[in-house]
């Protein structure tokens, strides 16, 4: 089969398209015959090989035969023996690893039948920035209805979710991102939208209950500075790197505000939450672009150089 095969790290010249042997589905798997693949910042970590944790599931010092991609939609081609919730011919999407390919193998317990009011390049651009929003704002954030919350890097994959999601549970909601990109993100939902080009949110005078950061370009002080009393600032470094990061973890060891860096961990609990919040039509995914799985490079480059508008789809021909 076809595949997008990482030969080192460094930019997106490093993907090239291979031919690879058909993936085998282990007892608890399913086979998927991919029709589309979604891309998100994680990707590019591991295309650049940083941090240098991300080496230790793609390869050290190289990668092994390593496949970008984390999230996928498609049709079940085979089952695993343990397989009882598909078979064959099923339409699927969840989250797993090495989707950039024609076929790949993915436990039951991250897929769920695709949603008829998506496409399959929509489907693939759900799982991991859906998740992400939702575990943030539901778990972390534990907002509630009338809360003020304020999306930075809101146009972003996660960003254009947790506008969304932030809606569906009843806050209050703003937005922030660049001049290009106001409109998209009003018509997510959000009560109101802070053009960063011109307006610094941590200096208005406006308070918040909860900062979802995907911006990593403020001082953690000055978020602080734009909380409540019982605000909380959550960090997602996005593109913004591990440093934030880690000042972040570092700060809420001492400041109550400043929420811990949160881990999102597929799973099939919360992968039925978002499913259920898309097929309600509450959270929809946006695509900016979609690309040709030979185009793949191309498509990270873009993603790379933080321009995308929601998220980005590889699509087989």
């Amino acid at each position: 089969m076809k595949a997008i095969v990482q030969k080192g790290y460094g930019a997106a010249d490093v993907f090239e398209l291979r031919d690879v042997p058909m993936p085998e589905p282990e007892d608890d798997e399913v086979r998927v015959k991919v029709h589309a693949a979604g891309l998100h910042a994680g990707d590019v970590f591991t295309m650049r090989g940083v941090p240098y944790l991300v080496r230790l599931f793609a390869g050290w010092p190289r990668p092994r035969t390593y496949i970008p991609g984390f999230d996928v939609a498609g049709r079940v081609d085979a089952v695993g023996k343990d397989i009882t919730r598909f078979q064959p011919g099923d339409d699927v999407y969840g989250a797993g690893g090495g989707c950039c390919a024609e076929y790949v193998c993915i436990s039951e317990k991250t897929l769920l039948p695709k949603p008829a009011n998506l496409t399959f390049q929509q489907a693939a651009a759900v799982p991991t920035s859906g998740l992400t929003a939702l575990v943030a704002l539901r778990d972390a954030g534990k907002v509630q209805p009338g809360q003020r919350v304020l999306i930075n890097g809101a146009s972003g994959g996660v960003g254009t979710f947790a506008v969304q999601i932030a809606k569906a549970f009843g806050a209050e909601v703003t937005g922030v991102c660049s001049t290009p990109k106001m409109d998209l993100v009003r018509s997510l939902g959000a009560d109101h939208v802070i053009d960063y080009t011109r307006e610094n949110f941590t200096r208005t005078g406006e308070r918040y209950d909860l900062i979802l950061d995907h911006g990593a370009d403020h001082n953690l002080s000055d978020c602080w500075r734009a909380l409540t009393h019982q605000g909380k600032h959550l960090p997602n470094s996005g593109m913004g790197g591990l440093g934030f990061v880690l000042k972040a973890m570092a700060a809420s060891l001492f400041v109550k505000r400043q929420g811990r860096p949160f881990v999102v961990k597929p799973n099939h609990e919360d992968m039925k939450a978002l499913n259920a919040l898309v097929e309600s039509g509450k959270a929809a995914p946006v695509i900016d672009r979609t690309y040709p799985l030979a185009e793949t490079p191309e498509a990270f480059r873009y993603l790379d150089a933080g321009l995308a508008r929601g998220k980005l789809a590889i699509i087989m021909d």
